[in-house]
């Protein structure tokens, strides 16, 4: 919808803003404005002002500022459009509609969220009556008191096909029927949808009711029954709460996702208003999206049983695509068995609120699902831990993530099946003779192999330390590598508690957003206390490197470091191919896995080499 400058000047000038904010923020008269602390971040001392002249708030704490619309925005969580409304109605001005279908629309739109408004006091009536003693028992025994109820608008529906119907007759059969509150069955009179359940209503960020959850009483199936989408109601992207949890949010600086309703009121009962739930369903893209306008990391705190688990899980995966630098899940674990009302009942706030601090971020939570999802035994089914990981963070769409995701998956994979445990095998492990050098009968006897030229500057175990030195020292003189070969780099096993450091350091470095430059580099480097080893890594010149003559062509030393990084970060990765084909070897020899072990050597000889030719300064010619 298009609103021109003037209309929105003049809805500007209709609204007191003193009188609008303070309808929500204690305001005190300093002066020709007023002054408040901040609704928008935590403050003991006042630094809000609201000036009514200007018609603008300004908080010299957190630098908000904006007008009346901004604040609904704002604080409200409302959209421009929602904001403008909401104002407009106070005002006594009507928004313009931009066409004349969607005049008829807002319409309709009205007298359906009129229908609903009765709807809520009708189901609130039968409550406090005589057919509701039942549903406050009920309320009584899950702690919910006069002040919750209040508080959500709850009610009930008398178990009876057609007492909602009378009650609303007025509104006509129609209405009822496109708001869900009847059902229409052919050849059949419309009968109530809610019968013999607590009435929850479901309401917009403006605090209409626009559907409702009803909750039963006695055993049966569905406990819950929500309301079908409708002009109103889309359920798949309106959560529940979110006109409360909006403003709760900004204060809170959190958002909490819980399943159902009662998770919500339970948590409001300790004092946490932050919360939303989806509606009856598994959160969807928009529900996500609309947290994620809340705050940069909500929090997902799903019940500690099976389908509370698996809730998450799918949580997790359906968020993944969309996760961006500064915009993930947390997920909280509540104990097993428990949902949030059994937490707040048996520990209060402090209960919820450990449980929340000690809340585990998107990429452990999918590491420890897959990692749990079967037996891992057999390299067969490490094999499609790898691959799951690997389609997991490969559904990433924003490349920077996506690609430090893949890095910590094969780090954790690494950490737990890599060169780590195999060890064992690593210091028996020598090449097989060749088939044909065996006599017939003659047991296998593993036979040293002659030192190679490569052997003196790549050790048994790995890179010699002087060559992973001499690339990082290389990688602060290109420090534009750090970002172009990130994968590489992530995996090279340094072997040095401070040179790690120093490639953490670097990455976050890149992760600013400008190139890195060589002095802002050894800057940051400093301020973070490695100073030092930056002037040890710059005297580095025992190997003849390109990449650490300050004569070298700049191009041939760029190549020749990558060369490097890729060499060194191969090598531990044969090392654990060529283990793992020993060790079948071992158990049952043939002439492919022979091949395969042949082929692996060659490959490590070759890396081995190319990293020995770039140290003695072979590879194409002098600088």
């Amino acid at each position: 919808m298009s609103l021109s400058p003037q209309f929105l000047d003049e809805l500007r000038a209709r609204v007191t803003l003193s009188t609008l904010i303070g309808r929500s923020v204690k305001l005190v008269k300093a002066g020709r404005e007023f002054k408040a602390c901040c609704p928008f971040h935590n403050e003991k001392s006042p630094s809000f002002y609201v000036n009514d002249d200007k018609g603008f708030y300004h908080c010299f704490g957190c630098g908000a500022h904006g007008d009346a619309i901004r604040f609904l925005t704002e604080a409200k969580g409302l959209t421009f459009i929602d904001a403008v409304k909401e104002l407009a109605q106070g005002a006594g001005m009507e928004v313009p509609a931009p066409d004349p279908r969607a005049a008829q629309r807002n319409e309709m739109q009205a007298g359906l969220h009129d229908v609903m408004a009765a709807a809520a006091s009708w189901f609130q009536e039968q409550l406090g009556g005589i057919a509701g003693a039942e549903a406050r028992a009920y309320l009584q025994r899950r702690g919910i008191d006069e002040r919750l109820v209040k508080k959500f608008g709850i009610g009930f529906a008398p178990d009876s096909r057609g007492k909602l119907r009378t009650a609303l007759k007025s509104f006509g059969d129609a209405k009822l029927i496109e708001t869900g509150l009847l059902i229409l069955v052919e050849d059949k009179e419309p009968y109530d949808r809610f019968r013999g359940r607590v009435m929850i209503p479901i309401q917009d960020q403006r605090g209409r009711v626009i559907a409702f959850g009803g909750r039963i009483l006695d055993k049966g199936e569905p406990k819950y029954l929500n309301s079908p989408d409708t002009p109103l109601f889309d359920k798949g992207r309106t959560l529940f709460n979110i006109e409360r949890a909006s403003a709760a949010s900004r204060k809170a600086n959190r958002v909490i996702a819980v399943e159902g309703y009662m998770d919500v009121i339970a948590l409001a009962k300790a004092g946490i208003d932050e919360a939303v739930a989806a509606n009856g369903t598994a959160l969807t893209e928009a529900q996500l999206e609309r947290m994620w306008r809340m705050t940069e990391i909500p929090l997902l705190c799903f019940d500690g049983d099976k389908a509370g688990q698996k809730a998450a899980v799918r949580a997790a995966q359906r968020a993944l695509p969309m996760i961006a630098p500064g915009r993930t899940l947390r997920f909280a674990l509540l104990p097993g068995g428990q949902d949030p009302d059994d937490l707040v009942k048996s520990g209060g706030v402090r209960a919820v609120e450990q449980v929340l601090d000690e809340a585990i971020s998107l990429d452990e939570l999918l590491w420890r699902a897959e990692y749990e999802a079967q037996p891992l035994s057999t390299p067969e089914a490490r094999a499609g831990l790898r691959k799951r990981l690997g389609d997991l963070a490969g559904s990433i769409q924003d490349r920077d993530v996506r690609e430090l995701y893949q890095a910590e998956f094969r780090r954790r994979f690494d950490e737990l099946f890599g060169s780590a445990q195999r060890r064992p095998f690593e210091r028996n492990f020598q090449p097989f003779q060749p088939r044909q050098q065996r006599r017939p009968g003659q047991p296998w006897k593993p036979e040293p192999l002659p030192p190679s030229r490569a052997a003196h500057a790549v050790n048994k175990s790995g890179v010699n330390p002087m060559v992973t030195r001499a690339v990082m020292a290389g990688l602060l003189r290109f420090p534009a590598l750090f970002s172009s070969h990130m994968e590489a780099i992530g995996q090279l096993q340094l072997g040095d508690e401070r040179l790690d450091r120093l490639r953490a350091e670097a990455f976050e470095a890149g992760f600013s957003g400008g190139p890195l430059e060589k002095e802002g580099l050894e800057t940051i480097l400093a301020e973070a206390g490695l100073g030092a080893v930056v002037e040890e890594l710059k005297a580095t010149n025992a190997l003849a490197f390109s990449f650490l003559r300050g004569n070298a062509d700049p191009d041939r030393a760029m190549r020749d470091l990558s060369a490097a990084i890729e060499a060194m970060a191969a090598r531990p990765l044969l090392d654990a191919a060529l283990r793992e084909a020993t060790e079948r070897l071992g158990m049952a020899a043939d002439d492919a896995g022979l091949e395969e072990q042949r082929r692996l050597l060659a490959a490590r000889e070759a890396a081995d080499r190319a990293l020995t030719d770039l140290a003695l300064g072979e590879d194409g010619g002098g600088a």
